[in-house]
């Protein structure tokens, strides 16, 4: 990779990738304060993935319908591998799905929607928060650790 070609890279292509960068981050602080199978690099680096399939496959023409399938059925795997049963009860599967969500904010940073992906992100982010709320209401989670 000659410096020509590094030069040609947008500020529009950095922005998107340090946003998506930042989105990821956001979600992924709350998962590695409450130390969940998944953490802050996990979803930062989900994000930023699914921020640069997305780009690439703009760059070339290459149908980005596809592009998404590909990502949700990895990001499929991946969560999976975080879930864990053990006693009757299952854990994991928030981690599972704040990677599948964060996938999905990256993927709409690198199609340009940023008011979609950063909106989403802090829905997330309050959602999650949801649990210190039951937490200190007295509420009972779940057998499913939802």
């Amino acid at each position: 990779m000659s410096f020509e070609a590094f030069t040609n890279i947008e500020f529009e292509t950095i922005f998107q990738l340090l946003l998506a960068i930042g989105l990821g981050a956001l979600i992924g602080f709350e998962r590695q304060l409450r130390r969940r199978p998944a953490g802050l690099r996990t979803h930062m680096l989900v994000s930023l993935g699914a921020t640069i399939f997305t780009v690439i496959s703009l760059s070339f023409d290459i149908e980005p319908s596809r592009i998404a399938a590909g990502i949700v059925t990895g990001i499929g795997f991946l969560g999976a591998g975080s879930i864990i049963a053990h006693k009757g009860h299952i854990r994991g599967i928030t981690s599972a799905a704040t990677l599948w969500i964060v996938a999905a904010i990256g993927l709409s940073v690198g199609v340009g929607e940023y008011v979609i992906a950063i909106i989403s992100a802090v829905f997330v982010f309050v959602i999650l928060q949801l649990g210190r709320i039951e937490k200190r209401a007295g509420m009972k989670q779940d057998d499913y650790g939802f």
